[in-house]
């Protein structure tokens, strides 16, 4: 109806008696053309319904107008039309209930675009087609964006408040940079945090595995990424209780130079007379 600017004006909810004229017209499509017909296929039935409009109901005398349709729309009506589209019809999607998150980005098709500070933690109305994606609070458009694939973003660093755009400009590549600068498997580790489709979303876990460089050493983090990347253990929370449990080990100071340091015994050791062979015996009188 847009592509060929046609106006529509749809009828209150519950209300059949704004269009009679149009629910008037089913009785007679039905009982003129569909009652009684057989079809072997769609196009069987879209070439009747095309010769049923042209030439029954497109050739009667009209009722109200006295005239008949097809003629009328021939000579008065077709000039006005516009030219029917080159392309298919957009279908948009709508998200009636979008929400935006605190780092002021909304998911849409698994993509992010920005929202104004004003409407953080709200919810928003979304349409999104082929090429824009239009962001409404209420019936206001608030934002605009070209449509991103999934795992793409839309960042406007307007949206952020005064002091606050560089949150909005942090590069996953330049954490994962520093993150290599730590050491072969955190980088390693950095990079498995940080490949999924949204890697924005985990970009708090990656900072949070820095911090741990700074507050553990890097050779540390470095030996513990070493063991979770052969467990296929991707969670900085983990990582921080592998840290946090781990043992300190013991320095070559603390320790006497020529003395004997015994180990800790395994946890499920057995003790030596468990391995003992009592001697048999035969019994009397063989």
């Amino acid at each position: 109806m847009q592509a060929r600017g046609i106006f529509v004006d749809p009828a209150r909810v519950r209300s059949p008696k704004d269009k009679p004229r149009v629910e008037n017209q089913v009785s007679y499509v039905r009982e003129s053309w569909w009652d009684g017909e057989t079809f072997t296929d769609l196009d069987d039935a879209q070439r009747s319904a095309e010769h049923w409009s042209r030439e029954v109901a497109g050739m009667r005398v009209h009722g109200t107008t006295r005239k008949v349709p097809r003629h009328a729309f021939e000579e008065t009506e077709k000039a006005s039309m516009l030219a029917p589209p080159a392309e298919p019809f957009d279908v948009p999607l709508w998200a009636e209930r979008a929400k935006v998150h605190p780092d002021h980005h909304i998911q849409i098709a698994r993509a992010l675009y920005s929202v104004p500070t004003l409407y953080r933690t709200k919810e928003v109305r979304v349409r999104a087609d082929k090429t824009t994606v239009k962001i409404f609070f209420g019936t206001e458009l608030i934002k605009i964006h070209p449509r991103k694939p999934p795992g793409g973003r839309s960042t406007d660093t307007s949206d952020y408040p005064v002091g606050k755009a560089v949150y909005a400009l942090r590069s996953v590549d330049g954490l994962v940079a520093k993150a290599k600068d730590k050491g072969l498997h955190v980088g390693i580790y950095a990079e498995r945090l940080l490949g999924g489709p949204l890697p924005w979303t985990r970009m708090r876990q990656a900072y949070a595995l820095l911090r741990l460089c700074e507050k553990y050493g890097d050779g540390r983090v470095e030996a513990v990424c070493q063991s979770a990347l052969a467990f296929d253990v991707v969670d900085v929370g983990r990582i921080t209780r592998m840290l946090k449990s781990a043992t300190k080990p013991v320095s070559p100071e603390s320790v006497g130079k020529g003395k004997v340091v015994q180990l800790p015994l395994p946890r499920f050791a057995r003790p030596e007379q468990h391995f003992e062979t009592r001697p048999t015996t035969k019994k009397e009188g063989l």
